[in-house]
């Protein structure tokens, strides 16, 4: 099959035949129909990640048919369509055991802990409780851009922030992430503010349902501008990026007992960022993290793309070849994409 392969961090990934994946006994290989190009791809490029062992082929937000199926597999056979999150459970764990596989303790993620879907095929592991399977009505490009930055949107919003009608959310950041939080907020009846520093993405994100877009790069106080413009600040505030700045703006924005969520990663020199402590303790203010989304926790998701409330389809920008992929990510830390880019081409 095709691949895109890296041999060195840092170093342009090879597009090159390697041989064909087989499952395991408790996996499965999926032909990919389309696989996202995603931030989280670009830091496991650039050396960020150390689950990665080289060679490595990228590629984890995924969605596609299944071919082969390994002698256990019980609820999935050839022809399904399926995607699955890019964090997956081991099935085993007291993490696991308890319905949080999206922090399972021998987690599997592909493009990470093992190869991924930047190539034709690709190998899933502990399939009977990672796959999800694909309505009809959903098409794979779509599929694609849901497995990690628009489920984990869904989750960081809807379960960890816990966002209700009424009430206000600030996005730091509009890439993938942060604009599906502002669609996924919209459509929980939330007041909505984006801030970037990118003036096409804000347009973007009022196109999606902001109510409120701020430029950072020309609002000395990003903070002060998020309290005015909410009448005293987010409920919830998403650091969608992944910066020590955005990380700080966006708990200093925070309402009394606001809630702060963590969903851009912070790696690398940025890995331990200083926290306005002072202004916790004396608001209350609740700070979580969120990292993926469970396959069960996907049909509520599933269920409101259905009727309409959602609308992932609108977030994808370009639809790209393997070998034009392979530009996208080592070009992906200058923020010139809007939207999700996706590969959808692999001849």
């Amino acid at each position: 099959m095709k691949a895109a392969v890296v041999h060195a961090f840092n170093v342009r990934p090879e597009l090159t035949v390697v041989p064909d994946p087989t499952p395991t006994p408790d996996g499965v290989v999926v032909q990919v129909g389309a696989t996202g190009v995603c931030r989280s791809d670009w830091h496991g490029w650039a050396g960020h990640d150390p689950d990665i062992t080289l060679p490595h082929v990228p590629g984890h937000e995924l969605a596609g048919t299944v071919v082969a199926v390994g002698r256990n597999i019980r609820r999935w056979a050839v022809g399904d369509r399926v995607t699955v999150p890019f964090v997956s459970g081991c099935g085993r764990c007291p993490e696991c055991q308890a319905g949080h596989q999206q922090v399972c303790d021998h987690q599997f993620q592909p493009g990470f802990t093992h190869w991924g879907s930047f190539a034709e095929y690709v190998a899933l592991h502990q399939a009977e409780q990672n796959l999800v399977a694909l309505p009809d009505t959903l098409d794979f490009v779509t599929a694609a851009s849901l497995g990690c930055r628009f489920a984990t949107s869904f989750r960081a919003v809807a379960h960890q922030g816990r966002v209700r009608a009424g009430e206000w959310v600030a996005v730091h950041g509009c890439g993938g992430v942060g604009l599906s939080a502002v669609m996924i907020a919209k459509a929980l009846g939330a007041g909505v503010v984006a801030v970037d520093i990118d003036q096409d993405k804000l347009q973007f994100a009022a196109q999606l349902g902001a109510d409120v877009t701020i430029n950072s790069r020309d609002t000395p106080d990003v903070p002060g501008a998020v309290r005015d413009a909410t009448g005293g600040g987010a409920h919830v505030s998403l650091d969608a990026l992944g910066h020590p700045d955005t990380c700080a703006n966006s708990i200093l924005n925070l309402r009394t007992r606001g809630r702060h969520v963590q969903v851009g990663l912070l790696l690398a020199d940025h890995s331990r960022p200083a926290i306005p402590m002072d202004r916790v303790i004396a608001r209350e203010l609740e700070l979580y993290g969120s990292h993926g989304m469970p396959a069960h926790a996907y049909p509520e998701m599933l269920a409101m793309i259905a009727r309409g409330a959602l609308q992932p389809g609108r977030l994808l920008g370009q639809r790209v070849t393997l070998e034009q992929g392979i530009d996208v990510l080592v070009n992906m830390n200058r923020f010139v994409a809007r939207g999700v880019t996706v590969i959808d081409r692999f001849a």
